[in-house]
């Protein structure tokens, strides 16, 4: 245990009971009188209530949604997902990692090897113990060569996996990553109970707060609440259904008229109406979701620095939050790591709209006038279209033109996004910066969507991924920022907040926002008042 900060989360979060918490706060060096007061203030969150049965219309979900978590990739598969399974780590709602199905982890000094202790008692909701061997299949579903896993790069550095006894597992990487129980969160890992050399995905089976009892993929799933389930603080509602309502307008309907409890994806255009509403709470968290226009700088005239730079500033990033967002998210610097990120570079001076900086990059870039096409629709995020041709208006008066191409939103994402020289883009962000930084803008990266090769940068991404200092780590990350604002092929013009709404009578304490809902939570933290 590191601080009391730490063990305050720990007690929230249900890993640790009020005696444990008195005992560890005294080893910290804490008289009985500072630990009592620790321990007052630690309780000062609400206390939930048990029951009932929670509704929640998800705008996502497809015909060909499945369990098998290597194939999540909608909030709907997503959110449900993370009611039924457990992971060996979860992010708190304070943005700490913490342990889950684990009880705690120690790393070699060079962030190379590490080792989770299993937590006892642990019981699948088929009633088998969960143990080592588990982990081990459900780490592996995702490593085979044949895999097609969206967590299979990031669990590409992992050379070995080996076991000691049922309940320790150990993890040896090909390079050092101190980040990597954050990687044990993600909703794709989800630990499953092994069966034939492989994984049980196809039943549902999981250690979550809730059984999967009934999946109609595209519709509807239906869950009950697990006895055994190992948080005693957490999974408060007797039972739980998940509606995909893809229409916002259907969606907002539907909570207002008490068909539902909670809805995510609320409708920016019409939020000040809900908030009128008596019985219904309009919920927002800033995480780490943004859009970007990504140019790809492979292709001509996105080679050039100084071309990027012009079209950098050539956009008036606050008039786009206010029309796009109404002002629901926060400014972005043209670099992906969020606010809620622990080595944001909060120093790094904003970036503004400045048309004679523009002009000065297209000189110093050799032109006295651009032509460029930027792709844009609405599937790549909502007011996509609506940004792209604010743009073009913003940057006319520094001698950009922009040819706003208007692309069908079926097939964007494979027709359109890598594919096109600029484009649009909507990224939910990483919990790490290496997460982030890995996935997207690293040499040779899959979703290297700027296709972007920066020597130091790439130098750094790899020193700064083993870095146990603290401060050595935060400078490298902030300079890597620095990098991308300034040299990456991407537009960063804004983070947008999760905006939610949910019937008052829906009660939570402090929320994550690591993902929307509460970081995909909801479902086990939530519970309705008395």
């Amino acid at each position: 245990m590191k601080s009391f900060d730490e063990l305050t989360t720990l007690l929230h979060t249900g890993r640790i009971d009020r005696r444990t918490f008195l005992s560890r706060a005294a080893a910290l060096g804490a008289t009985t009188a500072m630990a009592t007061s620790l321990l007052g203030k630690a309780g000062q969150a609400a206390t939930p209530k048990k029951g009932g049965h929670f509704r929640i219309g998800i705008g996502h979900g497809s015909t060909t949604d499945s369990l098998d978590p290597a194939t999540f990739e909608n909030a709907f598969t997503q959110f449900t997902g993370m009611g039924f399974r457990g992971h060996l780590t979860e992010v708190a709602a304070s943005g700490e990692i913490v342990p889950d199905l684990c009880e705690f982890w120690d790393a070699t000094p060079d962030a190379a090897t590490w080792t989770f202790k299993l937590r006892q008692g642990v019981e699948f909701h088929n009633r088998k113990s969960m143990d080592a061997d588990d982990v081990v299949a459900s780490v592996n579903h995702h490593r085979g060569e044949d895999s097609k896993s969206a967590a299979k790069a990031i669990l590409e550095p992992i050379t070995d996996i080996k076991t000691d006894g049922k309940d320790t597992v150990s993890f040896t990487l090909r390079e050092g990553n101190a980040d990597f129980p954050f990687l044990m969160s993600d909703y794709h890992v989800a630990i499953m109970p092994a069966k034939d050399g492989g994984v049980d995905w196809q039943s549902g089976v999981g250690t979550g707060a809730f059984t999967m009892e009934h999946f109609e993929p595209g519709v509807r799933m239906e869950l009950k609440k697990f006895a055994n389930f190992y948080k005693p603080n957490f999974g408060h509602f007797d039972s739980c259904e998940a509606l995909a309502i893809i229409d916002a307008a259907a969606r907002t309907n539907a909570l207002t008229t008490g068909e539902i409890d909670a809805m995510d994806r609320v409708d920016i255009k019409t939020v000040h109406l809900l908030k009128r509403r008596p019985d219904i709470r309009v919920e927002e968290t800033s995480g780490t979701a943004h859009f970007t226009f990504a140019m790809r700088c492979d292709q001509e005239p996105f080679k050039n620095n100084d071309v990027r730079l012009a079209l950098k500033y050539g956009l008036d990033r606050e008039a786009l939050l206010q029309a796009v967002l109404r002002g629901h998210g926060v400014l972005g610097n043209d670099h992906p790591i969020g606010r809620l990120n622990r080595y944001h570079a909060d120093d790094l001076p904003q970036r503004t709209y400045d048309l004679d900086k523009a002009k000065f990059h297209l000189k110093k870039a050799g032109l006295t006038s651009l032509t460029v096409d930027l792709s844009a629709a609405d599937a790549a995020f909502a007011g996509a279209v609506d940004a792209a041709v604010l743009y073009r208006e913003h940057a006319a008066p520094a001698g950009i033109e922009i040819n706003v191409v208007r692309e069908p939103n079926d097939g964007y994402w494979s027709n359109v996004w890598m594919k096109k020289g600029w484009c649009a883009v909507y990224w939910g962000g990483r919990p790490t910066e290496d997460w982030m930084f890995s996935t997207a803008y690293a040499k040779g990266a899959a979703w290297n969507d700027s296709f972007w090769d920066h020597e130091k940068f790439n130098q750094m991404l790899v020193a700064a991924r083993s870095e146990l200092d603290e401060a050595k780590r935060r400078d490298m990350y902030v300079e890597m920022q620095r990098i991308v604002s300034d040299e990456g092929g991407v537009v960063v013009p804004m983070f947008n907040n999760y905006v939610f709404a949910m019937n008052k009578k829906v009660q939570h304490n402090e929320m994550g926002a690591n993902w929307a809902l509460d970081g995909l939570k909801g479902m086990e933290r939530w519970w309705f008042e008395g």
